[in-house]
C-alpha cells in the first residue's frame, strides 16, 4: 500500500485556479521533490498533505485513512505528519533545551539522540533569538522530529540559508531519510537542490502535474520547454538550426534540445563558428557561441578558448532530445 495517495486533489483562490485535479501516489521512504515556478502551487499542495488547507475537492489519503482539512477538525493538522514552513518561527527568549522539550513525545535519550542528528546537540544552553539563521532551521526540524512524524513535508528548507549551513541542513535531511523511521517530501525551487537528493520528481505548472519522473530523466529528458529550464540551461534548436549546425535532422515540427555541457568544440580556423564571450566558474568555463544570428551555450572543462576563437561544434546523437 502507498503512504500517501492524492486523489483529484482542486484547490481555488478567489478567481485563482491553485490545484488542479492533482493525483499521485507516494511510496514510503521514497525521496520525493516537488518543483515548480512560483505561484505553481507547491505549497498549497504541501499544506493540503499535512491538512492545514482546505480543498475544494479530491481526496488525501494518509496510510489508507483519508486525511481531514482544517475545516474538518478543531485544530488543524494531522498527528503523523510533520510540515515545515519556509517561514517558521521560533518563540524567542526560551532557552533552546527547554523549548525542545516543550513540544516532544519521547523520552530523554530519544530527543538527545534526534538533537544530535539534527546537529543541535551543542545550542542546548543557548536562547532561541541567539541562534543563526541555519541553527533556527535545524532546531525547528529538531522539534517536529521530536513528535514522531511518519511523514516530514519541507517547504523551501535552504531558502535564505548561506552556503555553510545549506551543507549541513542537507547532510542532516540525508541522516534522516537513511534513518528509515521518517518518510520526507521536499519542495525547492533550486535544481541543484532537487536533482542530486530527490529519487522522484514532481512538476506543476499552473496548480496541473506536468511531469513525474526520476531526476535524470527530467533533466535530460523534459516533456516540454517549461521542464526544460527549471533544471537547468539548456539549447533549443530549429530544425535548420540542427541540420546546419549538427548535421542532425529532427522529425518534422521538432526542436533540438541540448544541455550546454553535452556540446564539444573542437578551436579550428574554418569553424563557423565564432566564440564571442568566455566566462569563468570556477570548474569549468561557460561559452557563447554564435553560428550567424544562431547562439549557442556551452559548458566545457577545457581552459583552451578564448573570445575570438573559431570554432566547430559537435555533439553525441544519444545526448539529444527533440521537443
Amino acid at each position: 500500500m502507498d503512504l500517501l495517495h492524492v486523489s483529484r486533489l482542486r484547490k481555488s483562490n478567489k478567481e485563482t485556479l491553485v490545484l488542479n485535479d492533482v493525483s499521485f501516489s507516494y511510496q514510503s521512504f521514497k525521496r520525493l521533490a516537488v518543483a515548480g515556478e512560483t505561484g505553481s502551487g507547491k505549497t498549497t499542495l504541501l499544506k493540503a498533505i499535512a491538512g492545514l488547507v482546505q480543498p475544494d475537492s479530491g481526496n488525501i489519503f494518509f496510510e489508507g485513512q483519508r486525511v481531514a482539512g482544517p475545516d474538518e477538525k478543531l485544530l488543524p493538522g494531522h498527528k503523523h505528519i510533520a510540515y515545515l514552513s519556509q517561514h517558521f518561527e521560533l518563540r524567542n527568549n526560551y532557552k533552546l533545551d527547554d523549548y525542545l522539550e516543550m513540544a516532544s513525545l519521547v523520552g530523554e535519550e530519544e530527543r538527545h539522540r534526534i538533537y544530535a542528528l539534527c546537529q543541535v546537540d551543542h545550542l542546548l544552553t543557548r536562547r532561541t533569538d541567539q541562534l543563526s539563521g541555519g541553527e533556527r532551521q535545524r532546531t525547528a526540524l529538531a522539534r517536529l522530529l521530536t513528535t514522531l512524524p511518519r511523514l516530514l513535508l519541507l517547504d523551501e528548507p535552504f531558502s535564505n540559508l548561506d552556503g555553510i549551513h545549506k551543507q549541513i541542513l542537507k547532510t542532516v535531511l540525508d541522516d534522516i531519510v537513511r534513518e528509515g523511521k521518517t518518510a520526507c517530501i521536499m519542495v525547492s525551487h533550486d535544481p541543484m537542490d532537487v536533482l542530486p537528493w530527490a529519487e522522484e520528481v514532481l512538476v506543476l505548472k499552473g496548480g496541473t502535474i506536468i511531469q513525474k519522473a526520476a531526476p535524470e530523466k527530467l533533466y535530460r529528458q523534459p516533456v516540454n520547454e517549461y521542464i526544460g529550464g527549471l533544471f537547468g540551461d539548456y539549447n533549443l534548436l530549429t530544425a535548420e538550426e540542427a541540420k546546419t549546425i549538427f548535421s542532425i535532422v529532427p522529425a518534422e515540427g521538432e526542436r533540438l534540445f541540448i544541455r550546454p555541457e553535452n556540446i564539444r568544440l573542437e578551436k579550428t580556423d574554418g569553424g563557423a563558428g565564432l566564440v564571442s564571450a568566455a566566462h569563468f566558474f570556477g570548474s569549468y568555463y561557460e561559452l557563447d557561441v554564435v553560428y550567424g544570428a544562431t547562439r549557442l551555450w556551452i559548458k566545457t572543462n577545457s581552459t583552451g578558448f578564448q573570445k575570438g576563437d573559431r570554432v566547430k561544434a559537435a555533439v553525441n546523437r544519444e545526448n539529444c532530445w527533440y521537443l
